[in-house]
């Protein structure tokens, strides 16, 4: 039931705290996805909500429904043009020696039939941008505040893998799993509507997190 875990609902929007291991969409290796709960979310409207945008089958957090056509038009031309504010957090399987940077690492996907898809760094490649700083250590891995200024696929975890040169806990392609499940949470999501408030949601950490040495987000965190 996905109804206990909505963390901002009015007429147009409901931000859902997506759990790790749900697609968001269908296909060959997820039959079963969000969609098939989306009627669960109708709140006494006729239509079910619709995905704004996606997340990793394996990325838990913040994830933007709309409520009618209109709404998602123009949620979607807010995500095109880069006005949605987003932040994740990330335990990657290692210590940085810097705390902060800015990652400019241009993306393609490539694909064989022995390994699958994949994104890759590429000069040529598609313009990926990520912010990120470290916000906690402990047990010899560090917390990661990301905050992507584009939205490609795989983004977060091919910039934390080959741009900081550690990736992200739990990672299978990029990394190892290592026991865990991939830690990449969306934390936050925050989209300005003019005169309206935003439509604006944090969302708490997963008990995974917690197992891998980090049990609460930092008080900083506590707002988009």
């Amino acid at each position: 039931m996905l109804d206990d875990r909505i963390l901002f609902i009015d007429g147009e929007a409901i931000i859902l705290d997506k759990p790790a291991g749900l697609a968001v969409h269908p296909g060959p290796a997820t039959p079963r996805s969000l969609e098939d709960q989306l009627p669960q979310l109708r709140f006494g409207f006729h239509r079910a909500p619709t995905p704004v945008h996606r997340l990793d089958r394996d990325t838990s957090g913040c994830l933007l429904l709309a409520r009618n056509p209109k709404a998602h038009k123009r949620f979607a031309a807010a995500f095109e043009a880069g006005r949605v504010a987003k932040a994740y957090l990330a335990v990657i399987d290692g210590l940085l020696a810097e705390k902060e940077g800015r990652i400019d690492l241009p993306l393609k996907k490539i694909s064989s039939r022995e390994a699958g898809w994949r994104m890759v760094p590429d000069p040529q490649g598609q313009r990926a941008v990520t912010n990120w700083s470290v916000i906690a250590e402990a047990r010899g891995r560090a917390l990661v505040r990301f905050e992507p200024e584009t939205g490609r696929t795989h983004q977060l975890r091919v910039h934390a893998a080959s741009g900081l040169g550690v990736p992200i806990l739990g990672d299978p392609i990029y990394g190892e799993s290592a026991g865990f499940t991939m830690l990449l949470h969306a934390v936050s999501l925050r989209l300005d509507r003019g005169a309206k408030p935003p439509v604006e949601a944090t969302a708490p950490l997963p008990a995974s997190f917690a197992n891998a040495g980090f049990a609460d987000i930092p008080q900083r965190e506590n707002s988009c």
